[in-house]
């Protein structure tokens, strides 16, 4: 054995059974440089679903001023092939995926704003469209979601639509007729301005609920299903000023889901927690940067919770890391492009991290679509060298053969920093022995891992 290593194993000794990583550790979230892809012009919205049956996940991407939506298929390991594009309504804003036809793959459909009307676009099975078929949607449709809102096996659309200045939006309800053709829309109304929509079981029951953020009232409105598509009287919780976009997920793992709404003039981020029964807590806040558009929840470190990944003007997606109980760590951004206006959380390159797509609607260009590959599991937890979760001994073993012995695996060459290095300065050597020393038996602070776009 080499003679330091010999010495410092005397020294400590093996008694300890580590020091595990404290809750809510959040340096284990970083992403690969991003790769930008051509869309159509001012991309605004885009969703991750594999649309062609080949088992990994495609992007569709709707196009404001194009008046299209971009369909980019994945190459299968999160590289994409240029756009298909096909022509939708007017100024489209919003887009879902679902298999609304009930045949087996994934249609779409597309909320378009200045054709007051939603579009389906029918998949023929291998990721390419049907011509879009218009549905009226009511007065200035801003988002859609697809759900079995009236317990048929069929899934419905639920259209947010603004209505005229100064005038409550509404819902506008469409339930499918069993083959991907909708009834005429049957509206609820709702606040000022609704901006976002999701559709859920908020409270347990087995049927889908829905939640909408109204922008000009400040406002999330929670509207319980009667199980046939119909709504009771919707519950009113503020939130921020100017709610763009709102999304469900357990956040706390208590197993219903709350809320998290995306304000995009307080620059922050409201987090609603269940009470178990489809009511809300008050919102707590999270700063964000500048002017949040867009929020989705997704395990983005690994760890097994849902974090908040943030779309914000001009050029960055924010990333809050869970805590583990709904609570969140302050955000790290990375740089996506020009006027980022939308973010997905997707596997897109099939190794079992989520990794993050953003629409970047470029103001002053045609925009693109930037996407950013999670490179959390080449990039555990820094000095955690046997990949048990813990610093200890065994780490202290492999870093003092890494440091002193020419052993492997103290680098990951898919992080841009080394896991050994855990003084961050460049090398692995004594010193970065000692810190894990001073973690793993005297109280020290766990290594910071740097690993950063």
């Amino acid at each position: 054995m080499n003679p330091t290593r010999s010495l410092i194993l005397a020294a400590v000794g093996t008694a300890c059974l580590g020091v595990p990583w404290s809750a809510g550790y959040a340096q284990n979230i970083c992403f690969r440089q991003r790769v930008y892809y051509p869309a159509g012009t001012n991309p605004i919205c885009l969703v991750a679903a594999d649309l062609d049956g080949e088992s990994d996940l495609d992007l569709g991407v709707a196009n404001e001023n194009s008046h299209d939506v971009s369909i980019l298929k994945n190459n299968g390991d999160g590289t994409f092939a240029a756009p298909m594009n096909y022509a939708v309504g007017s100024r489209p804003y919003s887009v879902v995926v679902a298999d609304l036809d009930v045949d087996g793959d994934l249609d779409l459909a597309i909320a378009c704003f200045g054709s007051d009307s939603v579009s389906i676009l029918r998949n023929n099975g291998d990721g390419t469209f049907a011509s879009a078929v218009n549905y009226a949607a009511g007065f200035l449709p801003m988002s859609v979601c697809a759900a079995d809102l009236d317990g048929d096996g069929d899934i419905d659309l639920a259209v947010a639509h603004a209505g005229p200045l100064g005038i409550p939006g509404s819902v506008a309800i469409l339930k499918n007729n069993g083959d991907g053709t909708f009834a005429v829309p049957v509206g609820r109304m709702v606040g000022m301005n609704p901006r976002s929509i999701v559709a859920a079981d908020l409270d347990r029951n087995g049927n889908i609920d829905l939640a909408v953020a109204n922008r000009n009232c400040d406002e999330v409105w929670v509207l319980k299903n009667y199980g046939d598509g119909t709504f009771a009287t919707p519950a009113i919780y503020a939130v921020g000023n100017h709610p763009e976009s709102i999304c469900s997920a357990d956040l706390n793992e208590d197993g219903d889901l709350d809320l998290a709404v995306a304000n995009h003039e307080s620059n922050n981020v409201s987090v609603l927690k269940n009470n178990g029964d489809g009511t809300y807590a008050s919102a707590v806040s999270y700063a964000t940067a500048f002017r949040p558009s867009s929020v989705v929840a997704a395990d983005l470190d690994g760890d097994g919770d849902q974090d908040l990944a943030v779309a914000e003007w001009y050029n960055r997606v924010s990333v809050l890391g869970n805590n583990g109980n709904g609570v969140f760590a302050s955000p790290i951004d990375f740089q996506v492009g020009e006027d980022n206006y939308a973010v997905v959380a997707a596997d897109l390159n099939g190794d079992g991290a989520q990794d993050l797509a953003a629409a970047n609607y470029g103001y002053y260009g045609i925009g693109n679509v930037a996407v950013l590959i999670n490179c959390a599991c080449a990039c555990p937890h820094q000095g955690d060298l046997a990949r048990n979760g813990v610093i200890d001994v065994f780490d202290i073993i492999r870093e003092i053969g890494v440091a002193f012995a020419g052993e492997a695996d103290g680098k990951d060459t898919a992080c841009p920093r080394t896991r050994g290095d855990v003084n961050n300065d460049g090398l692995v050597d004594m010193f970065d022995v000692l810190y894990l020393i001073g973690t793993a038996f005297r109280g020290g602070p766990n290594p910071v891992n740097p690993c950063a776009p």
